[in-house]
């Protein structure tokens, strides 16, 4: 129990400050889009002076997180580093490339075909009329918050489709801002193309670097994905990690 107990990484601080702010925005998001509703405003975003400060707030808050994405840094998760070629420390003399780029394609195929499925309901639900634009912007939004629950609690890919051991193994880490941004593909506005473009940016720069550099995804050729060398220290609190510990016991 004192592992659990110990002190939380600088890495994991982040992670919790980032849940509590993209949590007051999306209430922020919600509560501008209900006031609009009542003042009869077609959308979320229907001109209203809040509307477009907190479209504009929410834009420039997530590009900084994405541009920031793409260079190393010692205070974002392995799970995402492990793309850039001074986090790599090789584990193993030899390697079957061939074999480390199949390893993985079933279980990321099963997680794209669920979030294609998902949001594919979403997306006939809007062009039916059911929902406006500001609801697709709330969903975004809840799948930031959802993001961070995943990485600090629980995450139903980790466990349910992609099987690995944390996120610092994670083979779709950098898909976040794409599944993010989903809904938003949708939706025929300037603010709308900057986030879809950028996680776009990210995701197709991610996919690129596992084709050219698939040691650096895997434990077994890259050292600094071992628990050894792990900064992040999920294991203190994330629920999936902390049974594993006990069940070695």
């Amino acid at each position: 129990m004192s592992r659990i107990r110990a002190k939380l990484s600088t890495i994991s601080r982040i992670h919790y400050i980032k849940l509590v702010v993209r949590s007051i925005l999306f209430l922020a998001a919600l509560t501008v889009y209900v006031v609009n509703r009542l003042q009869n405003s077609p959308t979320m975003f229907g001109g209203y002076e809040d509307s477009q400060l907190l479209l504009l707030v929410l834009t420039v808050f997530f590009s900084v997180e994405m541009v920031l994405r793409c260079f190393p840094s010692k205070y974002e998760s392995m799970g995402c580093q492990k793309q850039f070629a001074k986090n790599y420390i090789p584990a193993a003399e030899s390697f079957d490339r061939k074999e480390l780029l199949r390893r993985s394609v079933f279980p990321v195929l099963i997680v794209l075909l669920s979030w294609v499925a998902l949001n594919g309901l979403i997306a006939l639900i809007y062009y039916l009329g059911y929902i406006d634009w500001g609801i697709l912007l709330l969903i975004a939004i809840a799948y930031s918050v959802c993001d961070m629950i995943c990485i600090l609690f629980f995450c139903p890919f980790q466990t349910w489709m992609m099987k690995n051991r944390c996120c610092q193994t994670c083979r779709i880490y950098n898909w976040d801002y794409a599944m993010m941004f989903t809904p938003l593909i949708m939706v025929d506005n300037i603010y709308a193309h900057i986030l879809v473009g950028l996680s776009l940016v990210l995701l197709v720069r991610w996919e690129l670097c596992f084709f050219l550099h698939p040691e650096r995804f895997y434990e077994e050729t890259n050292r600094s994905l071992s628990c050894a060398n792990c900064r992040e220290k999920l294991c203190h609190h994330k629920k999936q990690l902390m049974n594993l510990k006990f069940f070695k016991r």
